[in-house]
């Protein structure tokens, strides 16, 4: 298509350099134009037929049970269901974010003015003298003079080779990956919001389990005291108590700090300056919901970061159009009508003036500048291009990586609720035959001991269930909505 281009061109201007047939070069410039830019595939990769992790545990199912939009309801706490709508309204990160997608929409709204005629008014009023020794002077040309005018100028670029309507679609590309930008911007706030809470109310159960653990060392403090005074148990029976006593209570203050930190988190994701944000400790009986992955086909169109990736190379590949376009003659229709005057009488015919035809500008040379900025622009393709790949190989790794930690952490959680079983039958079994003086206080210690840590480990691996649950939900794509 171009050599054609240059044949017409070349056939037109060979006859007579005229206006008429400088007309018929534009007319058929226009009708031979053509998009520069590579023909858009989405960029093709290696996908999945299904999760190997689902198959371990998770039944099929027809459809996903996470609800659109808000999906934390999945969970039922109501308190999370309180704070996570505040996010969308006064976290600070996705206001700036917000302001970015803005200025995406701005930026295309200025690339689709291309598409339409430029049309400027201007004038001027200005006194003049000019000097007595002024090159190529006239005899009867006064000293000094009044130069006034009101013109009107508008442009119009023929976009022959598609340099404005690959800007826009830039643009639109632009614009929707900042869109997405902003989803996902929101998940990610969304899922850490959630993440923190589940790790606060965590910290609320160990906080309780150490209250009684703290209670329950009180009690064995004191039976080891009795017991000395007694004179039927040693000083180091109570020491030992003692210890274990002081460790928990230790354990308990480190809770406390840790359950604040985590208050704080919570408080910047809402907008609220940390310690201003009063939750209230509260055991919490929450269940991992079942969350179906569905295959992996459907992620690459459900998680947000892959169609900001997307985009960003189909605005690539438009960019590359608006970049070969700089070789190729810039076209334009021009037309300026105006009035002037060396006094004011503006409005008389007599003083208008006017100037209308085509004009072209077309590089000769500019030391390889069109030639560098066309390859910058590929490099900048194959660049998005391995950035789409890495996001959905990445997106793939985040579905298995929490598919398998549901898996495994809940075969963790259930030996670990028989470790805690056999260590509280340990328990009472130490103490009742240390009051009744068939064992030493140091297997009461161990037995209490190893009740606590398997006790933490249980919690422990709740709370990371909790926490990987909503990762899965987030590698899922979270809220994202059903075009089907």
């Amino acid at each position: 298509m171009h050599m054609r281009i240059r044949r017409n061109a070349a056939v037109l201007f060979s006859k007579k350099k005229n206006q008429k047939n400088f007309f018929f070069l534009v007319c058929a410039l226009v009708l031979t134009g053509c998009d520069l830019a590579p023909r858009y595939h989405v960029p093709v990769g290696s996908t999945p037929v299904s999760y190997s992790e689902a198959t371990r545990w998770q039944e099929a199912k027809p459809a996903d049970t996470v609800p659109r939009g808000a999906w934390w309801r999945v969970f039922h706490d109501p308190t999370l269901n309180a704070l996570e709508p505040r996010v969308d309204s006064a976290n600070p990160d996705l206001q700036a974010q917000t302001a970015i997608y803005d200025q995406a929409r701005a930026l295309l709204a200025e690339a689709q003015s291309g598409i339409f005629p430029q049309l400027q008014l201007g004038g001027h009023i200005s006194a003049n003298r000019q000097s007595n020794n002024r090159p190529l002077r006239g005899n009867d040309e006064p000293n000094q003079y009044l130069d006034n005018a009101v013109d009107t100028q508008a442009t119009y670029e023929l976009d022959l080779w598609d340099r404005v309507a690959n800007s826009v679609k830039a643009g639109k590309a632009a614009a929707a990956a900042s869109a997405a930008d902003l989803a996902s911007l929101r998940l990610s706030l969304h899922a850490e919001l959630a993440t923190d809470y589940f790790t606060l109310r965590g910290l609320d159960a160990e906080a309780q389990l150490y209250a009684n653990t703290v209670t329950a060392y009180s009690q064995a403090l004191t039976l080891t005291q009795n017991r000395f005074a007694g004179k039927i148990a040693s000083g180091m029976d109570v020491s030992r108590a003692a210890s274990q006593l002081h460790g928990a209570q230790a354990q308990a203050t480190d809770i406390a700090a840790r359950r604040a930190l985590a208050a704080h988190a919570i408080a910047i994701l809402i907008g609220v300056p940390p310690g201003a944000l009063p939750i209230p400790p509260e055991i919490a009986s929450v269940r991992v919901p079942s969350t179906a992955a569905g295959v992996p086909a459907t992620l690459l169109q459900r998680r947000p970061d892959i169609a900001s990736a997307e985009r960003a190379v189909a605005a690539a590949n438009a960019e590359i159009g608006v970049v070969r376009a700089a070789f190729y003659p810039n076209i334009s229709l021009n037309l300026e009508f105006g009035i002037q005057d060396t006094g004011f009488n503006l409005a008389s015919l007599g003083n208008s003036f006017w100037s209308v035809g085509p004009g072209a500008t077309l590089p000769i040379f500019e030391g390889g500048l069109r030639t560098a900025e066309e390859k910058a622009a590929f490099a900048v393709y194959r660049r998005t291009v391995a950035d789409y790949r890495a996001t959905v190989l990445g997106a793939f790794r985040d579905v298995e990586d929490e598919l398998a930690l549901l898996h495994w952490l809940g075969d963790e959680l259930t030996q670990e609720q028989r470790a805690v079983a056999a260590a509280q039958q340990t328990v009472t079994m130490s103490m009742a035959l240390y009051r009744d003086g068939a064992a030493n206080f140091l297997e009461v210690v161990t037995a209490q001991t190893a009740e606590l840590q398997a006790e933490r480990a249980a919690l422990d691996i709740r709370t990371r269930r909790l926490q990987a649950s909503v990762s899965l939900i987030r590698a899922l794509g979270g809220g994202w909505q059903d075009n089907g």
